[in-house]
């Protein structure tokens, strides 16, 4: 990650995201930047358009959600 932060998690560890959706379900943004750069790529040009968020969950875990009126395809 650079210095400036992740193209898809911003100012947040990509190793700290969690995957709340999809076939990456329980993955980490740095585990599918590794298993699949395309999809990674992609969640990084979809970040402005309002495709994911991410959120502190409970458990006090960052989780990456799909924005379910999106039409992503995961």
């Amino acid at each position: 990650m650079s210095s400036n932060g992740s193209p898809v998690t911003g100012v947040i560890d990509e190793n700290l995201v969690i995957i709340d959706f999809g076939k990456y379900e329980g993955k980490t943004v740095e585990q599918i930047a590794e298993l699949d750069p395309v999809f990674y790529d992609r969640l990084a040009s979809e970040k402005e358009n309002g495709i994911f968020a991410i959120r502190r969950h409970r458990d006090k875990t960052f989780r990456l959600y799909l924005n379910p009126l999106s039409m992503m395809d995961h």
